[in-house]
């Protein structure tokens, strides 16, 4: 069984949206990260540990940022930050810090 949470970026980012076609979106990608956790690709560097998931909607790029932890019981992802893709990766590396 996957557990999912949410971070305080990743929250807020959610409850400020509203496009209807994007939150659907999201909420697809979200279900497809819980059937398969390793669904992201795995970032390096400073941001080892990390999955990023693309999610394309009107010709943007959009992300999702979320960790994976394996435990006895089943797994948990924790989203930490969505957003769009421009300087996401430096905001969630500044987040982290």
């Amino acid at each position: 069984m996957v557990q999912l949470f949410f971070l305080p970026p990743a929250e807020k980012y959610f409850k400020k949206l509203r496009d209807k076609e994007l939150k659907q979106k999201y909420k697809t990608a979200l279900e497809a990260i819980c059937d398969d956790p390793f669904a992201g690709s795995e970032k390096t560097g400073d941001l080892s540990g990390i999955f990023g998931y693309d999610v394309y909607h009107n010709r943007t790029n959009y992300e999702i940022a979320y960790r994976v932890y394996k435990l006895t019981d089943g797994s948990k992802i924790v989203v930490i930050m969505a957003g769009t893709r421009e300087n996401f990766w430096n905001t969630l590396k500044r987040y982290i810090k």
